[in-house]
């Protein structure tokens, strides 16, 4: 009886049946496999090629209008202007998704109004003067007649989802009255308290709807609710009525049933309860679904107001911290506006998701049929048998329900029994390896043909690792010996020579004399050791194969590659050479064909050989010589001088900053460098400790990277594009008004504040912080952070980063001057060399020459920088900057006693 027992729990179909109830269990008791069947609808919707409906745009209040009109809530009037734009070019229909809940009067008009009564007969010139006035202020006034004038504007309103427990507080207003229609005894979902337009707007409106958007258990919206019931009132979604408004209907003309809502002749099937599975147009070919024009572009006539006739505008905002992001099937984060423009393109092109009542039924049928399966077949099968049964059947489930759900539009889940036979052959598969020593050894065989089945599957998506991984785990044999070979080729196929080399060792340890596998291991160790130049190498340009199988070293351009040194700030960095005259360059490349395309490949291009040229231009012992510059199978590059040493990140460090006399050392070398590129008027545009290299072997100070400095010619400058790294950038090149050397020197103050003290004068947690405090607040006093340093370099500090441009600094001369003469008392000043005590061991680096980027302990070119370099255009930061008109002078005090504006005093 006792063995009876024991073998009918070890019996697969019982282990079978188990599985089947563990796994309903998990999917009644927890969301995880309703979860993972939400994000595989996902999958299904984006791969859909539906086209969105073109009568359909989008206008957002985004962040550039934010800057330029100013903080949100806009005045009424500003959206007064854009309603009347869209009207009287023809927009059909006009949606706007802001809340106007409460009134908007400036407290001047309370002031206005009382002061009317007060005027007599003969005040007629101050009574036009009061009653032009009370028109300004009173923009809800104005809003509501820009409203009437258009006829056709839909405004948004609010509604809380829950049961009513009684009356509503007040009865809806009698312009949202007119926008709903009776429920007809539908059951729908159920709200207790809405929010409305004042009444005001409201009535002057063309009809309001509800922006309630519905949310799944993972956040995001997947569905719409086109109706929803009010206390006995179905109050239609605000896509909903834009959809009618748009086909000349109204709310009478929308009726509703049990699973279907109309809309005149149009039939929208629903899931129930008026809920809408609309559809959701993923980008194509990197452009969005639906154009984005900005509110400011609009108002201001930048984009002409007649694209928009005829067609359905829905306006609202993108900005950040004006709108809630929502994830959608196709993107994490959309904000309501965008949300709705899908929704409403669906509706009017019938493009949204069914479920057909045969669906369910088909779901339980395959949970039915893969049960069965489980229990009674798979126990029955070789491993290699049901590894390919299982395999082909969790394709077809799958398969099944994306060519439904992107071809039909109907959604078949089929995640669950997908789920099951996973699951169940996982499980079914390993308890075969827990049964008696006799029926180890054919376990042994089933799990060594499972894991070369699954090896080949693998390797068949593209995943090789992987298959190389499982092919590992089977015993060599003629069978995987042949399945390895071919794995090999296809890593060579990818050009990874490494792991080719990997797979042909692994070979090599069965039978070294199979095949040719000694010299493709001889050929793939060669190749795994060389420079693979992936851009040329990949379209022909640099052969590195010959005929007998050896390797020979690319070239590009005239340069022949020895290796890789690093990644700048533009791209890969090799060590290069020279052949006809034996010169070590270091070359900066960047694929540019890879990275860019359209316009902004060809503003790389520039921006590239903008280096060159700027930098070529400049001869001296203090900035880095640049020898040549080409570009060769879409691959820009340019050959500079080869640098020993590092760039001064690793001394902004607190514990490892340089001796106070070496560092004004270096930095009067740099604006001496500065000096003489402003005299050749070529401005920087980012000095930062990254920019600047050092090798104290030799003392060598070289000023790196003129990638974004610019001519200063007054024929090539422009203003109005910020360019350079946050911390380090002048007032004057923050606001984006036109600068001169001056910004450059004041860059180097910060630079040298974070030298001496390991610590940036300005810090903020967001761009906007940390532009408030440049622009500003004064700049510390160092001797704050670094109470040792002597009240002269403190001042030079202070007037180096000068916010006036015309106090700063304006001739790196002079500032080198001054620096060379603080360093030189501090010979035996021991308090000068302190550094600052916050409680650190300090330890002087031993050997500052040691390489970051090399065992030779060279290095071609700056490491990313730990702060990016930003362009911004003024219109990001509130306004449009102008440059000085005072022409560039050194303040006539001396350094040591610099006059202070009254914000750093």
């Amino acid at each position: 009886m006792g063995k009876r027992k024991g073998s009918v729990w070890r019996a697969d179909w019982f282990v079978g049946v188990c599985v089947v109830l563990g796994v309903l269990a998990v999917h009644a008791g927890t969301d995880l496999i309703e979860g993972m069947e939400r994000r595989y609808y996902d999958v299904g919707m984006g791969s859909a090629a539906r086209v969105p409906s073109d009568r359909i745009a989008v206008i957002a209040i985004d962040d550039q209008s934010i800057a330029n009109i100013g903080r949100w809530p806009w005045s009424r009037d500003v959206h007064a202007r854009l309603v009347d734009k869209l009207a009287q070019a023809g927009a059909k229909t006009i949606v706007h998704t802001a809340f106007f809940f409460e009134p908007q009067q400036d407290l001047g008009l309370t002031y206005i109004r009382r002061l009317k009564p007060l005027l007599g007969p003969g005040q007629a010139e101050a009574a036009r003067l009061i009653e032009e006035a009370e028109q300004a202020l009173d923009t809800d006034s104005r809003l509501a007649a820009s409203l009437a004038k258009a006829g056709n504007v839909l405004l948004a309103s609010d509604l809380h989802l829950g049961t009513p427990l009684g009356r509503p507080d007040r009865p809806l207003p009698a312009f949202a009255q007119a926008s709903t229609i009776a429920t007809a005894g539908t059951s729908l979902l159920t709200a207790d308290v809405t929010q409305q337009p004042i009444e005001l707007l409201g009535a002057q409106a063309a009809g309001t709807g509800h922006l309630r958007q519905i949310q799944d258990p993972d956040g995001a919206v997947r569905r719409d609710a086109l109706l929803i019931d009010y206390h006995g009132r179905a109050i239609p979604s605000l896509p909903l009525l834009a959809a009618a408004k748009s086909l000349n209907l109204g709310p009478a003309d929308i009726r509703i049933a049990d699973d279907v809502v109309e809309l005149g002749r149009l039939r929208i099937v629903t899931d129930g309860a008026a809920l809408l599975r609309p559809h959701f147009y993923a980008d194509r070919d990197g452009r969005p679904a639906f154009q984005v024009d900005s509110f400011y572009d609009v108002l201001n006539d930048r984009i002409p107001a007649t694209k928009y006739a005829g067609k359905i505008v829905l306006i609202g905002a993108t900005a950040s911290g004006v709108g809630s992001q929502l994830a959608t099937p196709v993107d994490a984060s959309t904000m309501p506006v965008e949300t709705m423009a899908h929704i409403t393109s669906s509706i009017l092109s019938g493009h949204f998701v069914t479920t057909p009542g045969w669906a369910r039924g088909v779901s339980l049928a395959a949970v039915l049929l893969i049960a069965l399966y489980l229990v009674a077949l798979l126990p029955r099968l070789s491993a290699g048998v049901a590894a390919t049964a299982t395999g082909l059947l969790l394709v077809a489930l799958l398969t099944s329900e994306t060519l439904l759900l992107s071809g039909s539009a109907v959604w078949l889940p089929l995640v669950l029994p997908a789920a099951l036979l996973l699951i169940g052959h996982l499980l079914l598969t390993t308890k075969r390896f827990l049964v008696t020593e006799a029926g180890k050894l054919k376990s042994d065989e089933e799990s060594a043909e499972t894991n070369r089945m699954l090896g080949l599957a693998l390797q068949g998506q593209g995943q090789l690792d992987m298959a190389f991984d499982k092919f590992r785990r089977v015993p060599l044999g003629p069978a995987v010996m042949d399945n390895l070979y071919s794995l090999a080729l296809d890593f060579e196929r990818r050009r990874q020579f490494n792991k080719a080399q990997a797979v042909y060792e692994h070979m090599a340890g069965f039978d070294p004399k199979y095949k040719d596998i000694e010299t493709k291991l001889s050929r793939a160790r060669n190749l795994s050791e060389t420079v693979l130049l992936g851009g040329a190498v990949a379209s022909g340009g640099s052969q590195i194969l010959l005929g007998d199988g050896r390797v020979e070293k690319p070239m590009l351009g005239r340069y022949q590659l020895e290796k890789e040194l690093g990644k700048g700030a533009m791209g890969v960095v090799y060590l290069g050479k020279d052949p006809k005259i034996g010169r070590m360059v270091a070359i900066k490349t960047l694929a540019l064909s890879q990275e860019f395309e359209g316009p902004e490949l060809e503003d790389a291009r520039q921006r590239f050989f903008r280096e060159a040229e700027t930098a070529g231009r400049l001869q001296h012992p203090h900035i880095v010589t640049i020898f040549d510059a080409g570009e060769e199978h879409d691959l820009a590059y340019i050959a500079m001088e080869f640098l020993r040493g590092q760039d001064l990140m690793g001394s902004c460090r607190p514990g490892a900053l340089l001796p106070v006399r070496q560092v004004l050392s270096i930095v009067a070398r740099v604006a001496q460098a500065l000096a003489y590129a402003h005299a050749q008027g070529v401005v920087h545009r980012d000095i930062k400790p990254a920019n600047i290299m050092y090798d104290p072997a030799s003392d060598a100070v070289k000023v790196t990277d003129f990638g974004i400095a610019r001519v200063t010619d007054s024929s090539r400058t422009k203003t109005g594009l910020v360019l350079g790294t946050p911390s380090f950038m002048s007032p004057e090149q923050m606001a984006g008004r036109k600068i001169d050397g001056r910004s450059d020197l004041y860059s180097l103050g910060v630079t040298l504040f974070q030298l001496l003290t390991g610590q940036l004068p300005f810090r903020g947690e967001s761009m906007a912080e940390l532009m408030y405090k440049i622009a500003n607040e004064p700049a510390p006093d160092i001797r704050g952070v670094r109470p040792g340093l002597s009240e002269a370099l403190a001042n030079i500090v202070a007037l180096a980063m000068e916010k006036r441009p015309e106090v700063r600094y304006a001739d790196g001369q002079q500032l080198a001057a001054d620096l060379l003469k603080v360093a030189e008392t501090l010979d035996g000043d021991t308090a000068a060399t302190q550094e600052p005590d916050d409680g650190a061991t300090r330890v002087l680096p031993a050997d500052a020459a040691a390489a970051v980027l090399t065992p030779s302990g060279s290095v071609a070119a700056p490491v990313p920088d730990q702060e990016p370099t930003v362009r911004m255009n003024p219109q990001e930061q509130g306004g449009r900057a102008h440059a000085p008109d005072a022409d560039p002078r050194h303040n006539p005090a001396h350094p040591a006693t610099p006059k202070r504006s009254k914000s750093q005093q």
